[in-house]
This record gives structure tokens, sequence and C-alpha cells, in this order.
């Protein structure tokens, strides 16, 4: 696979910082006149995260990835309608509070630089985040932090390099002492050298006791820096596993997809599987794998499954792979 270093699975008895819990996701859109229709890009997803750890969440695109940060933050547009529980340090996140930790408690890094206003110079909305009146201060010495000079801060946001805008991203979201961090595809696009450093920054920040959520499309990236890594499938959680597990020849993964997944990636062989994810409008009855997965049964076709816990380990599926282990 690569170099990354398998980290242990702890087993700390502690409490996840987030905490998400069979989250559904809807939205309503009109067609044709008034006809209104519903699409749920999200159904029965859970997910968490704990305080020292980099929780990745990768799967293909539409898989629902992106959709999870806007629901954790309560920025999801007016028309979406969610379903389930949210939970932030043993409390539910209802929109008040959403409302109230966004930017503080709860930062985004998000994947796109275009989050920068263009017409600010970058020093100053970094200070945006500092509600404690030691704004100009606490920009500097995260600037310091992040390796960002004073006549850095004085660029507007199209005179960074790639790397210097990733780093003042990580910087705005970290400045006001958030305890979670939520990172939306952060490295796309971007020469490896900076990919491994803006990771290597979200790493620091897990190391110093906050939970980070990374969502990448790399596996080979989170693997690097990455506690466990939950797989998404059409708007569902079907494994989260330690990274271990991915390691060596990933015998060690229990849901089809995940397994096929670290297959079709080119230093496993690069091992394509047929068909692809299921629209939103027509997802199957049953479990949303099945139309393509080699292990499917009568009753995959008719049962959605429900989660498989162990530990901090969970598999969705009614036939996991290797299940005579005793294992989830």
């Amino acid at each position: 696979m690569n170099d990354a270093i398998a980290r242990p699975d702890s087993e700390r008895e502690t409490d996840p910082m987030l905490d998400v819990r069979n989250l559904s996701v809807s939205f309503m859109q009109y067609a044709f006149g008034l006809h209104q229709r519903v699409f749920t890009p999200i159904i029965g997803l859970d997910a968490e995260v704990y305080p020292g750890e980099v929780l990745a969440i990768v799967g293909s695109s539409g898989s629902g990835k992106s959709l999870l940060a806007h629901a954790v933050l309560g920025i999801l547009p007016s028309n979406a309608r969610v379903r389930g529980e949210i939970v932030f340090r043993g409390e539910t996140l209802s929109p008040e509070r959403q409302a109230a930790l966004r930017g503080r408690e709860i930062a985004l890094v998000p994947q796109s630089v275009n989050f920068l206003d263009p017409l600010m110079h970058v020093d100053k909305q970094v200070r945006l985040g500092v509600r404690n009146g030691r704004a100009e201060q606490s920009q500097r010495e995260v600037f310091e932090r992040y390796h960002l000079s004073e006549k850095a801060g004085r660029f507007f946001p199209f005179q960074l390099s790639g790397g210097m805008a990733r780093r003042v991203l990580v910087a705005s979201a970290v400045i006001a002492g958030a305890s979670l961090v939520i990172a939306d595809e952060p490295t796309p696009g971007l020469h490896p050298e900076v990919v491994k450093e803006t990771l290597g920054h979200l790493r620091e920040l897990a190391d110093e006791g906050k939970a980070v959520v990374l969502i990448t499309h790399d596996i080979d990236a989170a693997l690097d820096i990455a506690d466990r890594i939950a797989v998404f499938y059409a708007g569902t959680t079907v494994e989260i596993a330690p990274v271990a597990d991915f390691l060596g020849d990933g015998t060690a993964l229990k849901h089809p997809y995940t397994r096929a997944l670290w297959e079709a990636l080119p230093s496993n062989g690069f091992k394509p599987i047929a068909g692809s994810q299921p629209p939103l409008d027509a997802l199957p009855e049953g479990c949303l794998f099945e139309p393509r997965c080699c292990c499917a049964t009568g009753e995959c076709k008719d049962s959605r499954p429900s989660a498989r816990r162990r530990r901090r380990r969970m598999v969705r599926c009614l036939n996991p792979l290797d299940a005579g282990r005793g294992e989830v």
C-alpha cells in the first residue's frame, strides 16, 4: 500500500466528542411546475469521533461526506429536512446550539480557498475568529505556528500559493480554539509536499486533544494520519475500522464494499467492481450495496441491514466477511 504507520486501535473508555446517530437528510424540490419530489442523499448514517483522534471519512462522490459536515455545522439549505441525532460533548445539537458553537467550538476547514474573502487581507480575515479582544496578537501567534509571515498576512487570497492558502484556512479554523475541527477535502490539486504539510497540521491538532474529522477521497493520504476510517456508500456508513485493518492484505475489513474499495487502489491490484452507486431517486429497497455485491443473498435484497458494533468498530452488513471469526 504505502508507508503509513498503523496506529494503535485505542479502546480508551472515553465519550465521543461528536456522535452522529442514524442521521438522514432529505431535500424537497419542485419539478414540472408545482410538483414536488423528495430525495434523500443521507440515510441511516452513523459516525463518531473521540478527543485526540483523527477520523477519516472516505467514499465516492455523492456518498454524503460533505453533507454530513454541513449537517453538523447547521449550514444546510432551508429546504433540507434532518432526522436522527447529532450529539456534541454529550448534548444534542439543536439549531440554536449549532449557531452558538459554529466557528468557536466547531470549526470547518473548507475544501475551496474561495471561502476566503477576495477583497480582504488574509490577516484581517483570520482575526475575525477571535472573540477575546486579543485578535491581532492571536493572529500573529497562529501565523507563526503555521509559518505564515507578516508580509503574507497583507496578501489578498489570490496572491497566496496553494500551500499558503491551506495554512490560512487551517489558521482560520483553529484560532478560536475549536475542540472539533472538520476538514472537508482539504488537499485536492495540491503538490504532494503541500498535502503532507496540510495533513500534518491536522494530525497535530488531534495530538493536542482535539477531535478531527477528515473528509477525503484519498485513502492513502488518510492512512498517514488517521486513527480510524469510516467508509460511506450511497449516504450511509457501511464500515468504521481502525487504520490497521486497511494495511497488509486487507482481509481484516468486513464489508464487501470496503474490501472492494481497498482492492481498487493502484497499490492493491487496481481491481474495479461492476456497476455504480445507485441514484438518489432509485435506491434499492434492501441493502444499498446489494446490486453490486458478490456476497449478496435474497435477504440482502429485501432487508436493509442495521449496524453491528464492537467497541470502536462498526459494520452494516447482513453477511460480513469473515464473520466466522466471531468479530464484527
